[in-house]
């Protein structure tokens, strides 16, 4: 069977639609992060490395519950605060946790190797985008068994 049908036939049950879903909502919500954290730190200067980190974790982290929750999970109504929301936000402070050490990290050693404010914004953008692919597919895994379970 060739590989193109593989994937249609993969895709096609429910188990590769939701990572498949996931993947992408994980991508529109990680290419919101990314903008925002570049856009407020590299461009505007609005903070510290930090400091821009949390807000773009923030702004990037409500398009990911909802586009999870009811594309990737299919769920509707009112979202469950024990079950649905609070998991999920105690993921996005795990998130932001890991990303605040890398993007620390990653901004003092960019200054202390005098690279430019330009070059220093990107690796940044690279620490963040590092530390939450490393936490992504525990989440994935925890969204799947117990958060937006049936």
């Amino acid at each position: 069977m060739p590989v193109v049908e593989k994937a249609k036939s993969w895709y096609s049950t429910e188990a590769g639609r939701k990572k498949v879903r996931y993947f992408l909502a994980s991508v529109v919500a990680t290419a919101i992060s990314q903008g925002t954290l570049f856009i407020t730190y590299t461009i505007l200067s609005v903070g510290s490395a930090v400091e821009c980190n949390v807000i773009a974790t923030a702004v990037g982290a409500v398009p990911s519950y909802y586009l999870n929750r009811m594309w990737a999970w299919g769920k509707s109504g009112r979202s469950h605060m024990l079950k649905e929301v609070v998991p999920f936000w105690v993921l996005a402070f795990l998130g932001l946790g890991v990303s605040l050490v890398m993007v620390n990290y990653a901004s003092n050693a960019s200054k202390s190797s005098h690279l430019s404010h330009l070059v220093t914004g990107l690796v940044v953008n690279l620490a963040n985008l590092v530390a939450f692919g490393i936490v992504w597919i525990a989440k994935y895994v925890i969204f799947d068994k117990l958060v937006f379970v049936e």
